[in-house]
């Protein structure tokens, strides 16, 4: 089996025990839940096939939905920012991407932090218009985005610093 496969293998099993016997029971401050299983979308090799990203997207939004009962909104959302990924690719790397060399790593900090809070976004835009599922309440999604897009984003750095290989 080749070395990627196992370790995207690991990275989604482990994102999902994270996401589900973690995560999702954080009640932080009363409203914040961060949701790190976005990171596998994060952590997905760039070259890799767009259809295949569709498809692990939808196996990872419906393994924590499965989970957690929450109606398919995970689903909905992961394959909206995997749909949406090359895009915000594109906007955030530039000219780089289109290199036969480029790799995630290699690129700037800001690039990647940017990268990241796109991703989280757009996740929690869909996910939370779902959840609320009334635009009269447009100032609740906003503030829910916010919130639990910044706890999000706290932990995702924590844990891809966490798990970052190390330079020499």
């Amino acid at each position: 089996m080749n070395n990627s496969i196992l370790v995207g293998i690991l990275r989604f099993a482990g994102l999902v025990l994270l996401q589900v016997l973690i995560f999702s029971r954080m009640n932080f401050l009363g409203q914040i839940n961060p949701m790190v299983y976005i990171l596998f979308l994060y952590w997905y090799p760039v070259r890799e096939n767009r259809t295949a990203l569709l498809g692990i997207a939808f196996l990872l939004g419906f393994a924590v939905d499965l989970f957690t009962d929450s109606l398919a909104m995970h689903t909905v959302a992961s394959l909206t920012a995997a749909y949406f990924r090359p895009a915000i690719m594109r906007f955030v790397f530039g000219v780089n991407l289109e290199f036969q060399n480029f790799r995630l790593s290699a690129s700037t900090r800001v690039q990647k932090v940017t990268f990241l809070a796109l991703l989280i976004g757009i996740h929690h835009l869909v996910f939370y218009t779902l959840e609320i599922f009334s635009l009269t309440n447009l100032l609740l999604i906003l503030k829910r985005v916010v919130l639990n897009g910044l706890g999000t984003f706290v932990f995702a750095l924590l844990l891809s610093s966490l798990f970052a290989r190390q330079r020499e």
